[in-house]
């Protein structure tokens, strides 16, 4: 009950990339820099091992982008020449790579980190891709000429990776869609279409990770205009709750997300945000397990699953470890302070037992 995971990202070490920075310059080039990815993934492997975290990821350390790292290894895209474009409705503006032709993988994506963990953890493994939606949101087209045809191509490409990765032994394949909170009529003509192209034929858990995006700047100030109350998952759960995703991540620590939206998710596993990753303050484990029980009022027991608001990589390297061991603590706490016993609670029925994934012996 009430186990734990991290939206995806986590701070690389400076000896890999440039600290507290959404999208770092490299340390290093080549064969060392590759090394140093690998360096970094097993670190971060180990470190979510000790602080307590029950579904541990490779922290996207092989990325210098979250989106980007899967585009790098596509063919039709142009990095030479990169646009300035506004994305999230122009919340803030980036420099992206442009599509020029028919999008193809140049191989395999995430092969190199994704078994690499595999084979260093026995606990259960999570890797992420950006969503369709999000990924047509932070390029720039000039060769489909339509952007739900340019989702469903990346949709196919992510497929495609995540089937691979299932092979791997990946447990839960998550895509991260942002875009979701920005473009919610999109969201319900397309961009759950695009996601199940992208899930097609998978039997691992598959996620879907919507936020108020990272601790920046340009976040922060847009959260301001939100309002009182921040309803935009309101506009777009009831789809999600038809939808053939396993489990949906949200933002709920310090937000002005009202907790009775996530009733709006009956059948799905839910993973709240109990760490806000847009301040440095460490939460207490008290604070997380007084989360937890805000939302328990809407989610079963055996549904819920503690996560972070979102991904952690421009944050302080010791800040993001202290709050791990923050998020394992208030999830244990909370199961001491709600019970053991798995019961029927909120709006179904709570799953007793799932399978669990053989995983290999860690290699000595």
């Amino acid at each position: 009950m009430f186990e734990t995971t991290i939206a995806g990202s986590l701070p690389k070490p400076f000896w890999l990339a440039e600290p507290g920075k959404l999208w770092p310059a490299w340390r290093a080039s080549g064969a060392e820099l590759e090394h140093a990815k690998l360096d970094a993934t097993l670190l971060w492997l180990k470190e979510q091992e000790d602080a307590g975290i029950d579904i541990v990821s490779d922290g996207e350390q092989s990325r210098q982008h979250f989106v980007h790292g899967f585009l790098e290894l596509v063919e039709g895209i142009d990095f030479e020449h990169k646009v300035k474009m506004g994305i999230r409705d122009h919340r803030y503006e980036a420099m992206v790579p442009v599509v020029t032709g028919p999008l193809r993988l140049k191989g395999r994506v995430h092969k190199i980190e994704s078994t690499l963990a595999r084979a260093h953890t026995r606990r259960k493994l999570k890797i992420t891709m950006p969503g369709p939606m999000t990924i047509v949101d932070t390029i720039a087209d000039r060769h489909y000429g339509d952007k739900v045809k340019l989702a469903m191509a990346f949709a196919a490409l992510l497929n495609e990776e995540a089937r691979a990765l299932e092979k791997d032994g990946v447990d839960v394949i998550q895509f991260d869609e942002p875009a979701f909170n920005v473009y919610m009529d999109d969201v319900k003509k397309w961009g759950i279409e695009a996601l199940h192209r992208a899930i097609e034929g998978l039997k691992c858990t598959t996620a879907v990770h919507i936020c108020y995006g990272y601790g920046i700047q340009a976040n922060i100030d847009w959260k301001q205009t939100l309002g009182k109350e921040w309803r935009q998952y309101e506009e777009i759960f009831p789809a999600l709750a038809k939808s053939r995703i396993d489990q949906v991540s949200l933002e709920c620590a310090n937000s002005k997300v009202p907790l009775s939206l996530l009733a709006l998710l009956k059948g799905k596993d839910v993973l709240v945000g109990v760490i806000d990753v847009a301040t440095e303050r460490v939460e207490t484990p008290q604070e997380v397990a007084a989360t937890i029980g805000r939302a328990l009022k809407y989610v079963p027991k055996a549904r819920l699953i503690a996560c972070t608001n979102c991904g952690m990589a421009p944050m302080d390297r010791e800040v993001a470890l202290a709050k791990l061991r923050a998020l394992a603590a208030g999830a244990a706490l909370a199961r001491k302070r709600y019970g053991e016993r798995v019961g029927a609670v909120g709006w179904g029925s709570a799953r007793i037992a799932r399978g669990r994934r053989k995983v290999p012996v860690r290699r000595q």
